[in-house]
């Protein structure tokens, strides 16, 4: 294992380091520095410390875990590989993600999933462990979004406004959302039996990196969020 220390390094110097190791690359006392892992493919990157923006930005494959928190647009636009987060992480994780895993155990500020898109077999996932923010899964036009609402089940687990322009894609809330206010382009239900048996096949790695009970997770209710329609404003550029 190759070990950089991060310390006085800016993120070209980081990413250099991350390029020219041979085996799993660890980077410690990360401080803040942005772009890290952006574009590369094919390493396994463990940070220490708190990366900055756009960690794992345009990712092409490979797996980053952070042993703590992230900051704002964690795999912005990543198009494969897995993103493993322990801690919290900041706004815009998954802007526009097109392929690949983001994995958080904690909780995930406002826009999170914003333009999340799929094409063909690829399928970008992201689960939020704890609560996310506002306008969760807006303008969202493919892929998964789940948020488990592990550490506080009782309180809300979505901000205010989530699927704002949500058409494509599909949201699985652990919670049954009473007290949320969808907009009228999206369905919400109660999830079925078939739901929690997809379910389980997408929450099944994530239990295994976290130590989590995967039927005890389950065994809450669940709330499905899909679209109504392909093109929810088209009434409003298209004369009837």
């Amino acid at each position: 294992m190759t070990i950089v220390n991060a310390v006085g390094l800016d993120h070209k110097e980081l990413n250099e380091a991350i390029r020219g190791s041979e085996g799993p690359c660890r980077i410690v006392s990360c401080c803040g520095q942005r772009f890290i892992a952006a574009g590369a493919s094919g390493q396994d990157v463990t940070i220490t410390g708190i990366p900055g923006n756009a960690l794992g930005a345009y990712l092409n494959g490979g797996k980053l875990t952070v042993l703590g928190n992230a900051q704002d647009a964690v795999g912005d636009t990543m198009n494969e590989g897995t993103i493993i987060i322990h801690g919290n992480i900041g706004d815009a994780a998954g802007y526009a993600m097109r392929g690949g895993k983001i994995f958080v155990r904690g909780n995930a500020g406002y826009r999170a999933g914003i333009h999340m898109k799929a094409y063909r077999d690829k399928i970008p996932l992201m689960i939020i462990g704890g609560k996310a923010g506002s306008f969760l899964g807006e303008y969202q036009a493919g892929g998964i979004i789940i948020v488990l609402n592990l550490d506080a089940p009782t309180e809300r687990s979505v901000g205010f406004f989530p699927c704002t322009g949500m058409h494509g894609g599909k949201m699985f809330l652990r919670s049954v959302c009473e007290d949320v206010a969808f907009p009228e382009q999206v369905t919400a239900r109660p999830a079925s039996e078939d739901d929690l048996r997809e379910l389980r096949g997408y929450i099944s790695e994530y239990c295994r990196l976290f130590d989590l009970d995967c039927d005890s997770v389950l065994s809450s209710p669940f709330t499905v969020v899909t679209p109504d329609s392909s093109n929810p404003y088209r009434q409003m550029y298209v004369a009837n």
